[in-house]
């Protein structure tokens, strides 16, 4: 199985007065960004069979974004609001005869779940807003992985074209 640990776009500010944080929505040029780097992915990533997201506002807008340009629809997965890597992973498990499963979720967790997997440090390996890496699982367990790639939003808008 291939997972496609993906951050949500560019939104609103933490500290916006008036708005929770669950229900803090993308900010236009969030929206406007992810939809060229949304556009990038398609064309990278086959179209997942499976497409997770985190709850909150900003990264069920992104799941959105994203499963507009391979034409799947995102179901909510409360663990990517703040499970652990393990519980997350016992999640994807339960799918693990699909090929491609997308997890749209948060930093730092999702940071914690790509060294989970790969075996390093998650303060190393950060994901900016709108930035993706693709991890192959090994076969015998969902518990480890190899890193495909590591990709800045910015390159993903630039695969995605103007």
């Amino acid at each position: 199985m291939r997972l496609l640990l993906l951050r949500h776009a560019i939104a609103v500010p933490a500290d916006t007065s008036g708005i929770a944080d669950e229900d803090r929505p993308l900010t236009t040029k969030g929206r406007k960004r992810f939809k060229r780097a949304a556009r990038g992915l398609a064309e990278i990533v086959s179209t997942p069979d499976l497409l997770l997201a985190s709850p909150l506002l900003r990264a069920r807008e992104t799941a959105e974004i994203a499963g507009k340009s391979w034409g799947v629809k995102a179901t909510p997965e409360p663990l990517l609001a703040g499970g652990t890597p393990e519980a997350l992973l016992a999640a994807v498990a339960a799918h693990s005869r699909l090929n491609v499963v997308v997890l749209v979720g948060h930093e730092p967790d999702l940071s914690k779940l790509l060294a989970h997997l790969i075996g390093g440090d998650g303060e190393r390996v950060p994901l900016k807003k709108g930035g993706a890496a693709l991890v192959e699982l090994d076969e015998a367990t969902t518990s480890s992985g190899r890193l495909i790639w590591f990709m800045p939003p910015r390159l993903l808008r630039t695969l995605g074209g103007d």
